[in-house]
């Protein structure tokens, strides 16, 4: 097995982590801003849209759990391997960690094309 110094690998797991906080901070937002259009639109376009945003919203917030626990699992595990090894860990780590920023970063354009959408939305109906 090849080791690396856990320098190497993980330092860009608090920028996702705080990424991640803030895109399901921002959810809770747009939720009031959802609630807010349906408080003053009844119409079946736009009950639809209501419909498609807060759908998208609960998935988008799931997917963001769901990458957080795979980040704090992988966190955990290079810890678990650091202590074993004198502050290296196996070079498998630098891979996975690659793996989550690629995830990170796919999820992240889907958010934010949701953002712009429901931006589009909202300038229609508020």
């Amino acid at each position: 097995m090849s080791y690396i110094s856990i320098t190497n690998v993980g330092t860009r797991h608090s920028d996702a982590i705080r990424g991640l906080n803030f895109y399901r901070e921002e959810f809770k937002y747009m939720k009031i801003r959802l609630d807010e259009v349906a408080s003053k639109n009844t119409s079946f376009e736009a009950r639809q849209g209501l419909e498609h945003f807060q759908n998208q919203f609960d998935i988008q917030e799931k997917n963001i759990h769901d990458l957080k626990h795979k980040i704090d699992e992988h966190v955990q595990s290079m810890g678990y391997d650091a202590q074993s090894h004198q502050g290296r860990v196996d070079q498998e780590h630098k891979e996975t960690e690659r793996e989550l920023m690629d995830e990170y970063a796919q999820l992240e354009k889907v958010i934010n094309e949701v953002r712009h959408e429901f931006n589009n939305f909202l300038s229609k109906w508020m």
